[in-house]
Protein backbone atom coordinates (compact mmCIF):
# COMPACT_ATOMS: atom_id res chain seq x y z
CA UNK A 1 0.00 0.00 0.00
CA UNK A 2 2.76 2.44 0.91
CA UNK A 3 4.47 1.69 -2.38
CA UNK A 4 1.21 2.40 -4.18
CA UNK A 5 0.84 5.77 -2.48
CA UNK A 6 4.38 6.72 -3.40
CA UNK A 7 3.71 5.78 -7.00
CA UNK A 8 0.61 7.95 -7.18
CA UNK A 9 2.43 10.89 -5.63
CA UNK A 10 5.30 10.46 -8.03
CA UNK A 11 2.89 10.39 -10.97
CA UNK A 12 1.14 13.55 -9.81
CA UNK A 13 4.44 15.37 -9.37
CA UNK A 14 5.52 14.14 -12.77
CA UNK A 15 2.35 15.51 -14.34
CA UNK A 16 2.86 18.89 -12.71
CA UNK A 17 6.46 18.98 -13.82
CA UNK A 18 5.55 18.11 -17.38
CA UNK A 19 2.85 20.79 -17.45
CA UNK A 20 5.24 23.42 -16.15
CA UNK A 21 7.95 22.68 -18.66
CA UNK A 22 5.73 22.41 -21.74
CA UNK A 23 3.36 25.33 -21.22
CA UNK A 24 4.34 29.01 -21.45
CA UNK A 25 2.41 30.98 -18.83
CA UNK A 26 3.33 34.65 -19.32
CA UNK A 27 0.46 35.89 -17.17
CA UNK A 28 2.15 34.29 -14.20
CA UNK A 29 5.44 35.93 -15.20
CA UNK A 30 3.96 39.41 -15.49
CA UNK A 31 4.29 40.20 -11.81
CA UNK A 32 7.40 38.16 -11.13
CA UNK A 33 10.36 40.43 -10.41
CA UNK A 34 13.71 39.87 -12.04
CA UNK A 35 16.93 40.12 -10.04
CA UNK A 36 16.83 43.91 -10.33
CA UNK A 37 13.33 44.14 -8.91
CA UNK A 38 11.62 44.96 -12.21
CA UNK A 39 9.02 42.81 -13.94
CA UNK A 40 9.60 41.10 -17.26
CA UNK A 41 7.08 43.47 -18.84
CA UNK A 42 9.03 46.46 -17.54
CA UNK A 43 12.25 44.97 -18.87
CA UNK A 44 10.74 44.73 -22.35
CA UNK A 45 9.45 48.31 -22.15
CA UNK A 46 12.84 49.62 -20.99
CA UNK A 47 14.64 47.86 -23.84
CA UNK A 48 12.10 49.08 -26.39
CA UNK A 49 12.29 52.63 -25.08
CA UNK A 50 16.06 52.71 -25.51
CA UNK A 51 15.97 51.23 -29.01
CA UNK A 52 13.09 53.40 -30.25
CA UNK A 53 14.87 56.50 -28.93
CA UNK A 54 18.01 55.61 -30.85
CA UNK A 55 16.60 54.19 -34.09
CA UNK A 56 12.98 55.35 -34.34
CA UNK A 57 9.88 53.22 -34.79
CA UNK A 58 10.73 51.93 -38.25
CA UNK A 59 14.32 51.10 -37.35
CA UNK A 60 13.49 48.60 -34.60
CA UNK A 61 12.05 45.08 -34.65
CA UNK A 62 10.31 43.24 -31.83
CA UNK A 63 12.99 40.56 -32.00
CA UNK A 64 15.70 43.18 -31.42
CA UNK A 65 13.80 44.42 -28.38
CA UNK A 66 13.40 40.96 -26.86
CA UNK A 67 17.02 40.12 -27.56
CA UNK A 68 18.07 43.26 -25.68
CA UNK A 69 15.64 42.47 -22.85
CA UNK A 70 16.81 38.84 -22.81
CA UNK A 71 13.29 37.40 -23.00
CA UNK A 72 11.51 35.17 -25.49
CA UNK A 73 9.86 37.00 -28.41
CA UNK A 74 6.59 35.21 -27.59
CA UNK A 75 6.41 37.11 -24.32
CA UNK A 76 6.48 40.48 -26.10
CA UNK A 77 3.74 39.35 -28.47
CA UNK A 78 1.68 38.16 -25.50
CA UNK A 79 1.91 41.45 -23.63
CA UNK A 80 1.76 43.91 -26.53
CA UNK A 81 0.48 42.06 -29.61
CA UNK A 82 2.27 43.99 -32.36
CA UNK A 83 5.23 46.31 -32.63
CA UNK A 84 2.82 49.25 -32.69
CA UNK A 85 1.20 47.90 -29.54
CA UNK A 86 4.63 47.78 -27.90
CA UNK A 87 5.41 51.31 -29.04
CA UNK A 88 2.09 52.61 -27.71
CA UNK A 89 2.76 50.94 -24.35
CA UNK A 90 6.17 52.64 -24.20
CA UNK A 91 4.56 55.97 -25.03
CA UNK A 92 1.71 55.61 -22.52
CA UNK A 93 3.82 54.50 -19.57
CA UNK A 94 5.50 57.86 -18.98
CA UNK A 95 2.84 60.02 -20.64
CA UNK A 96 0.51 59.20 -17.76
CA UNK A 97 3.14 60.36 -15.26
CA UNK A 98 3.76 63.62 -17.13
CA UNK A 99 0.05 64.34 -17.54
CA UNK A 100 -0.72 63.86 -13.86
CA UNK A 101 2.24 66.04 -12.84
CA UNK A 102 1.32 68.80 -15.27
CA UNK A 103 -2.34 68.89 -14.28
CA UNK A 104 -1.41 69.12 -10.61
CA UNK A 105 1.17 71.81 -11.35
CA UNK A 106 -1.31 73.95 -13.31
CA UNK A 107 -4.02 73.52 -10.68
CA UNK A 108 -1.64 74.32 -7.83
CA UNK A 109 -0.37 77.44 -9.57
CA UNK A 110 -3.87 78.66 -10.35
CA UNK A 111 -4.87 78.28 -6.69
CA UNK A 112 -1.75 79.84 -5.20
CA UNK A 113 -0.80 82.50 -7.76
CA UNK A 114 -0.95 85.22 -5.11
CA UNK A 115 -2.48 88.67 -4.86
CA UNK A 116 -1.20 89.74 -8.26
CA UNK A 117 -3.00 86.87 -9.93
CA UNK A 118 -1.80 84.28 -12.40
CA UNK A 119 0.51 85.27 -15.25
CA UNK A 120 1.35 83.79 -18.62
CA UNK A 121 4.90 83.13 -17.40
CA UNK A 122 3.53 81.35 -14.35
CA UNK A 123 1.39 79.03 -16.45
CA UNK A 124 4.32 78.36 -18.79
CA UNK A 125 6.44 77.27 -15.84
CA UNK A 126 3.59 75.19 -14.41
CA UNK A 127 3.26 73.37 -17.73
CA UNK A 128 6.95 73.01 -18.56
CA UNK A 129 8.68 72.46 -15.22
CA UNK A 130 7.35 68.93 -14.49
CA UNK A 131 8.73 67.60 -17.77
CA UNK A 132 11.89 69.71 -17.65
CA UNK A 133 12.68 68.28 -14.22
CA UNK A 134 12.42 64.74 -15.53
CA UNK A 135 14.44 65.55 -18.63
CA UNK A 136 17.24 67.02 -16.49
CA UNK A 137 17.25 64.62 -13.54
CA UNK A 138 15.18 61.58 -14.45
CA UNK A 139 18.03 59.49 -15.81
CA UNK A 140 18.47 57.62 -19.08
CA UNK A 141 14.90 56.31 -19.16
CA UNK A 142 13.36 59.76 -19.20
CA UNK A 143 15.90 61.08 -21.70
CA UNK A 144 15.08 58.17 -24.01
CA UNK A 145 11.37 58.70 -23.59
CA UNK A 146 11.49 62.41 -24.34
CA UNK A 147 13.65 61.74 -27.40
CA UNK A 148 10.81 59.49 -28.59
CA UNK A 149 8.30 62.27 -27.94
CA UNK A 150 10.45 64.55 -30.10
CA UNK A 151 10.41 61.98 -32.90
CA UNK A 152 6.65 61.45 -32.70
CA UNK A 153 5.90 65.18 -32.69
CA UNK A 154 7.72 65.40 -36.02
CA UNK A 155 6.37 62.23 -37.64
CA UNK A 156 4.11 63.13 -40.51
CA UNK A 157 2.17 59.90 -40.99
CA UNK A 158 0.84 59.18 -37.48
CA UNK A 159 2.65 61.51 -35.12
CA UNK A 160 -0.19 63.99 -34.75
CA UNK A 161 -2.68 61.28 -33.88
CA UNK A 162 -0.36 59.75 -31.29
CA UNK A 163 0.40 63.08 -29.61
CA UNK A 164 -3.29 63.95 -29.56
CA UNK A 165 -4.28 60.65 -28.02
CA UNK A 166 -1.93 61.00 -25.06
CA UNK A 167 -1.41 64.72 -24.46
CA UNK A 168 -4.39 66.74 -25.73
CA UNK A 169 -6.40 66.87 -22.46
CA UNK A 170 -3.51 68.52 -20.60
CA UNK A 171 -2.85 70.94 -23.46
CA UNK A 172 -6.51 71.96 -23.48
CA UNK A 173 -6.26 72.52 -19.74
CA UNK A 174 -3.36 74.92 -20.35
CA UNK A 175 -5.20 76.73 -23.14
CA UNK A 176 -8.28 77.13 -20.93
CA UNK A 177 -6.13 78.58 -18.15
CA UNK A 178 -4.55 81.07 -20.56
CA UNK A 179 -7.96 82.12 -21.90
CA UNK A 180 -8.88 83.06 -18.36
CA UNK A 181 -6.08 85.63 -18.07
CA UNK A 182 -6.13 86.89 -21.67
CA UNK A 183 -9.68 88.11 -22.28
CA UNK A 184 -10.47 88.36 -25.96
CA UNK A 185 -7.62 86.08 -27.07
CA UNK A 186 -8.65 84.28 -30.24
CA UNK A 187 -8.56 80.50 -30.34
CA UNK A 188 -6.51 80.40 -33.52
CA UNK A 189 -3.81 82.56 -31.92
CA UNK A 190 -3.77 80.45 -28.75
CA UNK A 191 -3.35 77.22 -30.66
CA UNK A 192 -0.72 78.61 -33.04
CA UNK A 193 1.25 79.90 -30.08
CA UNK A 194 1.07 76.48 -28.43
CA UNK A 195 2.13 74.84 -31.71
CA UNK A 196 5.31 76.93 -31.75
CA UNK A 197 5.96 76.16 -28.08
CA UNK A 198 5.56 72.45 -28.75
CA UNK A 199 8.09 72.60 -31.58
CA UNK A 200 10.66 74.42 -29.47
CA UNK A 201 10.19 72.04 -26.56
CA UNK A 202 10.54 68.83 -28.55
CA UNK A 203 13.52 70.17 -30.48
CA UNK A 204 15.21 70.67 -27.12
CA UNK A 205 14.34 67.09 -26.13
CA UNK A 206 15.94 65.76 -29.30
CA UNK A 207 19.38 67.02 -28.23
CA UNK A 208 20.60 66.99 -31.82
CA UNK A 209 23.70 69.06 -31.14
CA UNK A 210 22.59 71.59 -33.75
CA UNK A 211 22.88 74.58 -31.41
CA UNK A 212 26.33 73.41 -30.30
CA UNK A 213 27.63 73.69 -33.86
CA UNK A 214 25.66 76.79 -34.73
CA UNK A 215 27.01 78.67 -31.70
CA UNK A 216 30.55 77.23 -32.00
CA UNK A 217 30.17 75.71 -28.56
CA UNK A 218 28.75 78.75 -26.77
CA UNK A 219 25.50 76.80 -26.25
CA UNK A 220 25.01 73.09 -25.61
CA UNK A 221 21.89 71.15 -26.50
CA UNK A 222 22.11 69.20 -23.22
CA UNK A 223 22.33 72.34 -21.07
CA UNK A 224 19.08 71.73 -19.22
CA UNK A 225 19.40 74.78 -16.98
CA UNK A 226 19.86 77.08 -19.96
CA UNK A 227 16.78 75.69 -21.71
CA UNK A 228 14.71 75.79 -18.54
CA UNK A 229 15.64 79.40 -17.79
CA UNK A 230 14.79 80.63 -21.27
CA UNK A 231 11.93 78.60 -22.71
CA UNK A 232 9.11 79.69 -20.37
CA UNK A 233 9.73 83.45 -20.76
CA UNK A 234 10.32 83.00 -24.50
CA UNK A 235 7.00 81.19 -24.88
CA UNK A 236 5.17 83.64 -22.63
CA UNK A 237 6.37 86.57 -24.73
CA UNK A 238 5.15 84.81 -27.86
CA UNK A 239 1.73 84.07 -26.40
CA UNK A 240 1.41 87.64 -25.14
CA UNK A 241 2.37 89.26 -28.42
CA UNK A 242 0.29 87.04 -30.69
CA UNK A 243 -2.78 86.68 -28.52
CA UNK A 244 -3.00 90.19 -27.12
CA UNK A 245 -2.19 92.00 -30.38
CA UNK A 246 -4.90 90.23 -32.36
CA UNK A 247 -7.50 89.79 -29.65
CA UNK A 248 -11.15 90.21 -30.52
CA UNK A 249 -13.25 92.90 -28.90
Amino acid sequence: MAGSVRTRRGSSAGRRKRGETTKLHPKRSRGRPTNGGETLRDRILDAAEELFAEHGFDGVTVRQVTRKANVDVALAHYYFGTKRGLFDAVFLRRAAVINDARLKSIDDYQISAGAGGATIEGFMHAFLDPVMERWAKGGAGWKNYLAIVAQVNNTRKWGGETMARYFDPVIHRLIDALRGIMPGARDDDLFWAYHFLSGALTLAFAETGRIDRLSSGVCRSNDYDAVRARLAPFAAAGFRHICMTHRSH
